[in-house]
């Protein structure tokens, strides 16, 4: 299983975006500060959802388990403020790149830490790493109009593509 200790982090401006192995996944889904206490952060109220359990269960462990897949891909990311040393929010890929090099990314941030331009932060970081990857040659964000803020997240992404050429492929909402 993939459970290196130094694995790749992404920074950003105030975050670190670390990928958790198998073992962590584990403790993350525990929900008891175990996994904050490992990577010697501050302690959190962190919850997951029923939806976030089951696709821990019946996804992204397994397909992080698997040795022929890159688990970067299938992992959850969590995002780290530097501030505060504390969990903020997380992103997870749902899958290595298709036949088409499309991968399709979703987040979400903790409660305390929302409308603050973090998810803005951890969305662009994911992505400017995820471009640095060969495979990938197309990145999909989808979120439903009702979901204010992932859908303003999405548009300040856009907004970045304008600004910078270089976002083509954000975007794909229902």
């Amino acid at each position: 299983m993939n459970d290196k200790k130094n694995l790749k982090m992404i920074e950003t401006e105030r975050l670190i975006l670390r990928p958790l192995s198998y073992e962590q996944l584990i403790k993350y889904a525990k929900c008891d500060n175990s996994l904050e206490t490992e990577l010697n952060l501050s302690e959190s109220s962190r919850t997951i959802s029923t939806e976030l359990k089951e696709a821990l269960e019946q996804t992204i462990l397994p397909n992080v388990a698997d040795r022929n897949k890159d688990f970067l891909f299938s992992t959850i990311w969590t995002a780290i403020l530097k501030t505060e040393n504390r969990m903020v929010g997380d992103l997870c890929m749902y899958g290595e790149p298709n036949a088409n090099g499309e991968i399709e990314i979703g987040y979400g941030s903790y409660d305390e830490f929302r409308n603050k331009g973090i998810m803005t932060e951890i969305v662009k970081g994911i992505i400017d790493w995820a471009w640095t990857q060969k495979k990938v040659k197309s990145i999909i964000a989808s979120t439903d109009k009702s979901n204010v803020a992932s859908f303003r997240v999405l548009e300040k992404i856009i907004s970045l593509k304008l600004e910078k050429q270089k976002y083509y492929s954000i975007g794909n909402w229902k």
